[in-house]
């Protein structure tokens, strides 16, 4: 019989008491966001406490991020037809689908723009004594698949493997398929379809009713995911000392890019304060950080979007799923950027300013179609390595640091996500000030609260219910009579979204 574990039982112990204070943080109604935020440094706490001990716990994220990925690809498959079939038109998919295309690529070009700006300002990787003599990246070249497999791949080809691997764009390009033909037809004969319509919606209420549940439970898995990250974490760090300076810029890129970029464009084209947006959108970004999983964020992703920053259902339940794929601009875009500077410095390669944008260019690339689960840098870094010829060995030095990397790396795709999402809204005339400013609360039966003494939207929800579980938008049939994009100078005002709909 194995011999217990005691420390990893004390871990495991401890846990439990610290989510006992949680209950009672919820209990006094500290809101989802105060909540989450504590869960994390308690996280970090335990493992620092537990280091190496933390096998149980560990236990405990894995089933959460099991469980919430599990409902990712149903979840898309509902948002996408539920908002495609709310738009009313073909013209209105077409430009919400070109305009967060845009906005997430343009994301990830100004992210690699600025990796590359920091990592030749301070000559990451010069004068580093690298020895590749023995280093096997054959396993890392055997992820590079040909061309022609890519392109092939982001097609649907079997759904249900399509949505047992979570291969988003072939089930988003399945589905908008499916809603395209409903609008179609409802055009000619709305009656024929309306019980497809229906049962759409029915299912859109259940399985955001589902959701809630499952986000109810964030702040306790965010604490367990912190602390296995944590003890993990502070181990690989040790043994690669040497690559610490890669892991300080890495990280140092991720957060002035999602938090200073990001600001920057939320405030510019999307006219909303950054520093509350940051504010409401702190559970998803702290739940990628310790998920390393944009995917798996996924839910919780629309479900503030819709709920406290007052995108539409549409866009939200659009551009959210394409960011899980496209973009990235953290494990797309800062990573693979930062690890080609320093290869080139390393080794001493000579490199040409058109060889930097050969190297933009790919990163941009890679972009399309990128898996938002763990272990998706050190995939695109692969592929950006080899496409500008530099050796991929150095990938193999850098595994022990490209983990930890990955936490901020995540964080910053949901990041850059949100703010898309939040771009187009406003452009297409579909985001609720009155939601993001907390004076109005969208619950699932389509319902909109007034809520005065709320300085959050995620407090405003707390005090209707004690989880955010109650607050998932319903939008009902749109009014077809007024246009996606108003005319010059028309503003429609935020009452006029009471019930979340894109009008």
């Amino acid at each position: 019989m194995a011999e217990l574990d005691w420390l990893s039982i004390a871990a495991l112990a401890t846990t439990a008491v610290l989510f006992a204070g949680l209950v009672l943080l919820r209990r006094i109604r500290a809101s989802f966001t105060v909540l989450t935020v504590v869960a994390l440094f308690l996280g970090v706490d335990v493992g620092l406490l537990f280091r190496g001990h933390v096998a149980y716990v560990d236990v405990i994220g894995t089933v959460y991020v099991n469980v919430i990925t599990a409902i990712v690809a149903p979840l898309i498959v509902i948002s996408v037809l539920s908002s495609v079939t709310s738009l009313g038109s073909v013209a209105k998919l077409r430009s919400i689908g070109l305009s967060s295309v845009f906005w997430l690529l343009l994301t990830n070009f100004i992210a690699i723009l600025l990796t590359l700006g920091l990592a030749l300002a301070t000559g990451v990787g010069t004068g580093a004594q690298l020895d590749l003599d023995g280093t096997d990246g054959a396993a890392l070249e055997n992820l590079q698949r040909p061309l022609d497999e890519v392109v092939v791949g982001l097609f649907p080809s079997n759904v249900v493997g399509d949505i047992a691997s979570n291969n988003i764009i072939a089930i988003i390009l399945f589905t908008v398929l499916v809603a395209v033909s409903y609008l179609l037809v409802a055009d000619r004969k709305p009656e024929k379809v309306r019980a497809f319509k229906d049962v759409v919606e029915a299912t859109r209420r259940v399985l955001f009713k589902a959701v809630g549940f499952i986000i109810a439970l964030t702040p306790f898995a965010v604490l367990a995911l912190s602390a296995s990250t944590t003890s993990v974490a502070i181990t690989r760090i040790e043994t690669a000392l040497s690559l610490v300076g890669v892991l300080v810029i890495a990280v140092v890129a991720c957060f002035v890019d999602a938090y200073l970029v990001n600001g920057v464009l939320v405030k510019v084209f999307a006219d909303l304060n950054p520093v509350r947006f940051f504010r409401l959108i702190t559970p998803p970004q702290y739940t990628a950080f310790t998920t390393q999983s944009s995917i798996g964020t996924l839910p919780l992703t629309i479900a503030t979007l819709t709920r406290k920053v007052g995108v539409s259902p549409e866009v939200a339940g659009f551009t959210a799923p394409i960011g899980t794929t496209i973009g990235m601009p953290g494990c797309a875009g800062i990573w693979p950027t930062l690890v080609a500077v320093f290869s080139i410095n390393a080794l001493g390669i000579e490199y040409t300013p058109l060889d930097y944008v050969v190297l933009v260019a790919m990163g941009l690339l890679v972009s399309l179609g990128t898996a938002g689960v763990p272990g998706t840098a050190i995939i695109t870094a692969t592929a950006v390595l080899t496409a500008v010829g530099l050796p991929v060995e150095v990938l193999v030095l850098l595994i022990p640091i490209s983990a930890i990397a990955g936490t901020a790396s995540t964080m910053a795709n949901v990041t850059a996500a949100a703010t898309s999402a939040a771009i187009v809204a406003r452009r297409a005339d579909a985001l609720d000030d009155e939601v993001f400013a907390g004076r109005r609360v969208i619950t699932d039966d389509g319902d909109a609260d007034v809520a005065p003494e709320a300085d959050d939207a995620s407090d405003a929800v707390h005090r209707r219910d004690h989880h955010p579980a109650t607050a998932l938008v319903h939008h009902p049939e749109p009014d077809r009579t007024e246009p996606l994009h108003p005319e010059p100078g028309h503003r429609r005002e935020p009452a006029h979204r009471t019930e979340g709909a894109l009008r």
